[in-house]
């Protein structure tokens, strides 16, 4: 049996639909805050139960008899972060699971400049800690972070953000098919794995040159300081915290966090991952 939280989200519910395409059905179970949101799972005899973070009986349930718990991390920040992660890892010891898989990010470290891969590093200490065999999957950086931040530029034709460098975005779909091929390989990885990325790590210089290709527009690349940056983002109505998190990423990529290309997710996946041109004109044409 494997579980996955978090099922019906992005990255989650991806890696189930893989699952599904490489074992039976009575294999795979998922944890989901409401379980009414998965009930096209259960309908296909996926073993759906209510897990929830905040509440570590559920999450012992929901890992009830589990071989592998992969643990998609939480959309939260800093120690509200952990704490959830925290609490789901000691379920799954409770539950008597036998691996514990993580959804980890690249540049994760305990120094980094971004604030998630600093979480990422506490909880992978978290998973350290418990003696089990674990597996960290060092995904490359959301292609869909990128394209959020290009949403202006759709309209505008101009990329006005902070100075960046380097990064290897990688598809939400290339990653999720990865996972359930470690999946179903148990113990094909021990610790951190290798970073799981595209074939390329691009700044906004190259990616503005890609969506002109791409769209047959011209868009020009413009370098917004980084403080009024951050103020655009306030007059907005983002809160402070989520001004100062979106900082953190082109602080983090000027440093060459996010650098590193690695050609294990294509061979996880067996053909190269889509490449940021095809992941924008698949965006693009929604």
């Amino acid at each position: 049996m494997i579980i996955v939280t978090g099922a019906t989200g992005k990255l989650g519910g991806r890696t189930v639909e893989h699952l599904l395409e490489r074992l039976p059905a009575h294999r795979v179970g998922v944890s989901v805050r409401d379980p009414r949101k998965a009930q096209h799972l259960a309908d296909r005899g996926v073993r759906v139960r209510h897990g929830s973070f905040d509440d570590p009986a559920s999450l012992v349930h929901a890992f009830e008899g589990a071989e592998q718990v992969l643990l998609v991390s939480l959309d939260r920040i800093g120690e509200e972060c952990v704490a959830g992660h925290r609490t789901a890892i000691d379920a799954a010891v409770k539950a008597g699971v036998g691996r514990i898989l993580y959804t980890s990010q690249m540049g994760a470290a305990r120094d980094s400049r971004f604030q998630a891969c600093r979480d990422h590093a506490r909880t992978e200490d978290l998973l350290r800690a418990t003696g089990l065999p674990w597996t960290s999957l060092r995904n490359g950086f959301y292609a869909a972070s990128a394209l959020q931040f290009l949403e202006s530029a759709r309209h505008t034709g101009d990329i006005a953000l902070p100075a960046d460098g380097p990064v290897a975005w990688t598809g939400h779909d290339d990653l999720a098919e990865a996972t359930a091929a470690v999946l179903a390989e148990e113990g094909r990885f021990e610790g951190p794995t290798p970073p799981l990325t595209g074939a390329a790590a691009l700044d906004f210089g190259t990616v503005a040159e890609i969506v002109s290709q791409a769209t047959g527009r011209p868009f020009t690349r413009t370098v917004v300081p980084d403080d009024a940056f951050h103020e655009q983002v306030l007059a907005h109505g983002a809160p402070a915290s989520i001004a100062e998190l979106m900082l953190s990423i082109f602080a983090a990529a000027r440093s060459g966090e996010f650098t590193a290309v690695d050609s294990t997710l294509a061979e996880l996946i067996g053909r190269e991952p889509a490449t940021f041109g095809t992941l924008l004109e698949r965006a693009w044409a929604r």
